[in-house]
């Protein structure tokens, strides 16, 4: 990993921003090649899909919608502990989205004047499940289970063909749907599923989806930006991001392995350490180096942590570690620091918070509750990561009575007239006139 030095520097917002470690030739080129397989299953639909799947999975002639019996065998051949470990993950985080749906309110502007918020979910929803370099069935959870919890009534899942499944998507992932009674599923994978989503493909029975949702790699993420303003999406969510803020108190060897942890996802990965500590950064950089070669992704990691989007940040104190760690806006932030509890509050642009040494970015993958899908690039200084409010659209529903109309006629004419839109006011007038 590289050693990025900011100690004994006046930073700026902007150059703070500069300084943040970032792959931005990687999506930059993930942009444009994901707008492109977004377009090509728009303009041919499945033809287009099947000669993607030959091409990124090595797959051909096979079921791209998904036959329901192959949903129920992969239940029936769950091993029991995987079920069981599915079926806590499934009720912890039921638990916690459910906390995430607002209650209607209704305000009394006055008497006979009333305006009522409430929250209506989509109507159909696709979701995004990897499966290139790993297997999520986790993903699977973290966008079906909100989604259920915000009362969607149809969802359809999607992950990539297996080319050692015989082009069926990996079992452990039907299975974890087929726990969560989601029958509607495709094996179809990175851009050109969310694509296919957004713009529905008639030959296979798909309409299209309201909001897609889940991870991905970067293509993933930037074909989601393509098809912004036709179907809803949750935030970008790509390559995995860590930044561990760490203080001299803290364990080089958990940061370390916090580290290797997330970079085994992808070469595209991001795994930050940022600390006053200098002696805390140099046995970090060891522990790094002799965890990554011994992992079983070593080659994975070695390319993660060695890319321009890793490396060790020294700062002077613990202002400049919370202001450099709030420009970045991590996907997943820990915070290796004695006082963590305390010190939490002072960061607040992350996806998720993970406070003490006690609570890894792995817990929260697959057993905290808490939602693993969540904003990378930045994206957290102003996007949330996913939960039942990305499937719920809040509407303010208005009634007025007659006299409660009254009471505001003048003031609306007065400022359709101000704003010489007097049909405006002459709609209002209409209403007390023979």
């Amino acid at each position: 990993m590289r050693t990025i030095d900011l100690r004994g520097r006046e930073l700026s917002p902007a150059d703070m921003l500069a300084a943040v470690p970032r792959a931005t030739q990687a999506r930059a080129e993930a942009l444009d090649t994901a707008a492109r397989i977004v377009d090509d299953v728009r303009e041919r639909g499945e033809d287009a899909l099947r000669e993607q799947a030959e091409r990124f999975d090595g797959v051909t002639g096979h079921d791209v919608r998904v036959p329901e019996n192959h949903i129920a065998e992969a239940l029936a051949e769950l091993a029991p502990d995987v079920r069981q470990a599915l079926e806590e993950a499934i009720r912890r985080v039921r638990l916690a989205s459910a906390a995430q749906v607002p209650a209607p309110q209704t305000t009394r502007i006055g008497e006979g004047a009333v305006i009522t918020q409430r929250w209506q979910p989509v109507h159909r929803v696709g979701v995004y499940i990897p499966g290139g370099k790993a297997v999520y069935p986790s993903s699977v959870i973290m966008n079906v289970v909100p989604a259920q919890v915000a009362g969607v009534t149809q969802i359809a899942l999607a992950s990539p063909p297996q080319a050692d499944q015989g082009g069926r998507i990996h079992p452990t992932i039907l299975a974890a749907a087929a726990l969560l009674g989601v029958s509607e599923v495709y094996a179809m994978g990175g851009a050109g599923a969310i694509g296919a989503f957004a713009h529905g493909v008639p030959s296979l029975g798909l309409d299209p989806v309201d909001v897609v949702s889940g991870p991905g790699n970067n293509y993933v993420a930037s074909a989601k930006r393509a098809v912004a303003g036709v179907v809803g999406t949750d935030s970008e969510a790509g390559a995995t991001e860590i930044l561990v803020v760490a203080d001299a108190d803290a364990d080089p060897r958990l940061i370390a392995a916090d580290l290797v942890s997330q970079a085994e996802h992808d070469e595209q990965a991001s795994a930050v350490l940022v600390t006053d500590a200098p002696a805390v950064a140099e046995q970090v950089a060891i522990e790094v180096e002799r965890l990554a070669a011994r992992t079983r992704h070593s080659v994975r990691v070695g390319a993660a942590l060695s890319g321009p989007q890793s490396a060790i940040v020294l700062v002077d104190d613990r202002a400049m570690a919370t202001a450099f760690s709030n420009a970045y806006a991590p996907e997943h932030l820990e915070l290796h620091l004695s006082d963590a509890e305390d010190a939490a509050a002072a960061f607040t642009s992350a996806g998720a918070v993970f406070v003490g040494d006690q609570t890894p970015v792995s817990l929260g993958d697959y057993m905290a509750g808490s939602n693993h899908v969540l904003p990378t690039g930045g994206q957290a200084r102003y996007a949330p990561g996913l939960g039942s409010y990305t499937f719920l659209r809040p509407q303010q529903v208005i009634s007025y009575d007659r006299a409660a109309l009254a009471a505001v006629r003048s003031g609306v004419v007065a400022l359709a007239e101000t704003e010489v839109l007097p049909a405006h006011g002459e709609a209002i007038e209409a209403r007390f006139t023979a």
